[in-house]
């Protein structure tokens, strides 16, 4: 079966055409050149001759009997010989006034084609003699239209009765628009069409048939029946029974009428053209032939003759006015065109009707929106997901959801764990501000209903793209199933009937309930519109948000920068008065310390020891602040041999205090700046010589060593990082067995100038270490973060709680996952 027919039929019904036959194969119903079926129906005859000499290139097989003379004498020479000058020329005119200049007819939208009446002298019929036995002259009324170029002739022989009258037709006409024209909604509209057709043409029944989307199924909507005949109100049929080629050839004819289901078709001579190798393309033509699937299906339901009209809706077919008589019927030219007139007016006043609707929904929907967006006091779009902000309720959904950057905001039902990563990834796949919608988002995703529930995917979805980089605006629905009665078994479009193995015979008084799942209601288009303005005013929000932003990280940026200025010039500038202080003090005990008392003394060695220790906390400063002008200058390095270059400073402080080194494996190359690692280790290597465990807790050691972890945080923060998918980086961390730093003081270590004992405990210091330590980190762009009590590697290992400093810096791209 090829790929389009496969994507067009449901999986149930090609299950269920392998499970009932091997001989019928749905899937060519699905594929049938409907409009190369290469004959005509028997009772009328065809003649296509070239439009610029005239000659007739092809013509059917009935020409005798209809035409009086035999297709073989008309192959092959012009036209004129068998209508005459005259009449050429008229349909060539009237061919020209229904196309553009006399161009062909377009091969898409409803085909052109004109009516007029001809004469053909010596046409044989039942009054085509006279009483001297010499043959006389006919009148058919003959529809023309333009293929290519070639002009088309179709003839149907006069019907009995007299000339067309249209004064006498015309009121009937007219009272049937009237009708249509007080209709108020569309069921109201087809149940008035269907009764004047009815009327107007005698059929046994009439019904209006609604198509559900552009190939689905179909539900009878109105219904107007001779006595005896059962219902088909609301009953709905299955999609198979119009396949796409057959539903494309509706939207290109206002009308279509089969005469007599078991009429012979009149083939075409030639079967082939020579300059396609085709049949000639019948697909504007009023007296084609009838596919034999469709005509077997007709019989298999009791049908002897139909017509069909179209029902449009902004150039797609919204639905059909299905005709069916008990007995052949045949129809003039004349009342075809007051049926297909009736068709493009109703189809006028369903979308005048439907537009009626839509107008008033969007109103409403208009005033909903402007509420909500009154509500926005902080003019943030985080306020559309307050709880009571009509959100939700704008476009009758479950749960909404805003993404935008990092953040996502749910406002409604809870959102469905199975949606964050689907509308990522829609959002890609969409445009951006185009609303894109489905009320049957499992069948779009190509999943069974059931696979869909077990994987928590909502049966609607509604979403707009902000931008590319994943900001977006989504509703959502629940599946709501819908009961539905079936004229035929939808899971059986093939059973045996009347004619044979063919589409849906309806059984009688037979009527199946299905419900329909994986649907959610359908999103209006007002609805649609609706969310697009939403879109523009929330763009407008974020827009106005981003170039805030942008402005405070420039102006927090220059203050960052001023305050840099600032420390390094106050640690700079109060460092020589500092000096200067001490030094009187020194002077002064030096020159008059003979003839001072003691507690002068002892004051003024004070001053010295404050003086030394603020010139100390101002060197911290200025190497703090400096860290913030001096550029990082990276390069791909050996952290091994950094941590050598760290142990000449901090070796002996680690000596001092017994503490050992453990290097469990060698550590990476990383890309960093040499000297500002060295100094990150050289920090955390004293730290861990100065908080070393008590005397007696064990042998101390310190760790330094390379792990692939995920980055705490990253996951809810950077919405799909390392954390998010299980991906991971490259950390470094340095881990003793000390006294360790309790949970809740753990971020007041990384502040500046912050110790969580006195500074002539634990080796002193003026808690700059880790402050400094935490910048340099930041400023490669990696993360710090610390984790204490921590087990030491060592299960008998000894010591304290411990803690593990973790930091992370930005990665050469072959050390990348």
């Amino acid at each position: 079966m090829s790929e389009d027919v496969q994507g067009w039929l449901t999986p149930r019904a090609v299950a269920a055409e392998a499970g009932v036959s091997q001989e019928f194969d749905l899937s060519q119903c699905v594929r049938e050149p409907i409009h190369l079926l290469g004959g005509v129906q028997s009772y009328g005859a065809l003649i296509a001759a070239r439009w610029n000499d005239a000659v007739v290139d092809t013509v059917s097989r009935n020409a005798a009997e209809v035409l009086g003379r035999a297709a073989e004498e008309l192959l092959g020479r012009p036209v004129t010989e068998l209508i005459g000058d005259e009449q050429w020329a008229l349909a060539r005119e009237s061919a020209e006034a229904v196309t553009d200049s006399g161009a062909s007819a377009p091969q898409e939208g409803p085909a052109s084609s004109g009516v007029l009446p001809l004469t053909l002298d010596g046409a044989d019929g039942e009054d085509g003699e006279d009483g001297e036995g010499q043959r006389g002259s006919r009148l058919f009324d003959v529809t023309v239209h333009r293929n290519g170029d070639l002009l088309v002739l179709e003839f149907e022989p006069r019907a009995e009765g007299g000339p067309f009258v249209f004064q006498n037709f015309y009121p009937r006409v007219r009272r049937a628009l009237q009708k249509l024209q007080g209709a108020t909604d569309v069921t109201e509209c087809c149940a008035a069409a269907v009764r004047e057709i009815r009327t107007l043409t005698g059929y046994d029944r009439v019904v209006a048939y609604r198509f559900d989307g552009r190939d689905g199924p179909g539900q009878v909507i109105a219904e107007d029946r001779s006595e005896g005949r059962e219902p088909w109100l609301d009953l709905w049929f299955p999609a198979s029974d119009i396949p796409p080629q057959a539903r494309r050839l509706y939207a290109r004819n206002w009308i279509r009428v089969i005469g007599d289901v078991d009429d012979r078709t009149a083939g075409l001579v030639p079967e082939l053209r020579a300059d396609t190798g085709e049949p000639l393309d019948l697909s504007a033509s009023v007296l084609r032939t009838v596919s034999g699937y469709h005509l077997e299906y007709l019989r298999n339901i009791g049908v002897a003759s139909s017509m069909s009209v179209s029902l449009l809706h902004e150039g797609e077919l919204w639905g059909l006015i299905a005709c069916h008589g008990d007995q052949p019927r045949r129809l003039s030219p004349e009342v075809r065109a007051a049926c297909e007139f009736f068709g493009i007016a109703l189809s006028l006043q369903l979308a005048a009707v439907a537009g009626r609707e839509e107008a008033d929904e969007l109103a409403r929907n208009r005033r909903a929106l402007a509420t909500l967006l009154a509500r926005l006091t902080s003019g943030a779009p985080d306020d559309l997901m307050r709880p009571g902000s009509g959100l939700v309720e704008l476009l009758d959904a479950d749960g909404a959801v805003l993404l935008r950057g990092t953040e996502t905001l749910t406002a409604g039902a809870r959102l469905p764990d199975a949606l964050s990563g689907l509308l990522a990834r829609l959002a890609r796949d969409g445009s951006v501000g185009e609303v894109w919608s489905s009320d049957r988002l499992p069948e779009a995703l190509g999943l069974e209903p059931e696979e869909a529930e077990a994987e928590g995917i909502p049966a609607g979805l509604l979403l707009l793209p902000f931008n590319r980089d994943g900001d977006l605006l989504a509703w959502w629905r629940r599946e709501q199933p819908a009961p539905r009665e079936w004229a035929a078994d939808p899971s059986r479009p093939v059973r045996t009937g009347p004619g044979g193995e063919r589409l849906t015979p309806r059984g009688s008084a037979a009527v199946y309930r299905a419900t329909v799942q994986g649907r959610s209601a359908p999103w209006s288009p007002a609805q649609r519109v609706v969310a697009g303005e939403l879109w523009r005013e929330v763009s407008g929000l974020l827009t106005r948000q981003v170039v805030a932003l942008e402005a405070r990280n420039t102006e927090l940026a220059r203050t960052n920068e001023d305050l840099d200025s600032f420390a390094h010039a106050a640690a700079h500038d109060l460092k020589e008065p500092l000096r200067g202080i001490s030094n009187a003090a020194a002077f002064i005990v030096e020159d008059a310390g003979t003839v001072l008392d003691a507690t002068s003394l002892r004051r003024l060695t004070t001053v010295r020891r404050l003086a030394e220790r603020m010139d100390g906390l101002l060197d911290s400063l200025l190497h703090f602040s400096r860290l913030g002008q001096v550029g990082l200058e990276r390069e791909a390095l050996s952290v091994d041999e950094v941590l050598d270059d760290a142990l000449v400073v901090a070796g002996g402080r680690l000596a001092e205090q017994g503490v050992t080194l453990v290097r469990p494996a060698a550590l990476p190359r990383l890309r960093a700046d040499r000297e500002r690692l060295r100094e990150v280790l050289e920090n955390l290597l004293v730290n861990a010589a100065k908080y070393v465990a008590d005397e007696g807790a064990g042998e101390r050691r310190v760790w330094v060593e390379a792990v692939r972890t995920a980055v705490p945080g990253q996951a809810r923060e950077e919405g799909g990082g390392a954390g998010a998918d299980g991906g991971t980086v490259t950390a470094l961390v340095v881990r003793d067995n000390g006294i360790g730093i309790p949970a809740g003081q753990q971020a007041d270590v990384l502040q500046l100038f912050r110790r969580l004992h006195r500074r002539d405990e634990r080796g002193g210091g003026s808690g700059v270490g880790l402050a400094v330590v935490k910048r340099i980190v930041e400023r490669h762009g990696g993360r710090l973060w610390l984790e204490s009590p921590a087990a030491a590697p060592d299960a008998d290992c000894g010591g304290g709680p411990g803690t593990a400093v973790w930091f992370t810096l930005e990665e050469p791209p072959e050390a990348r996952p």
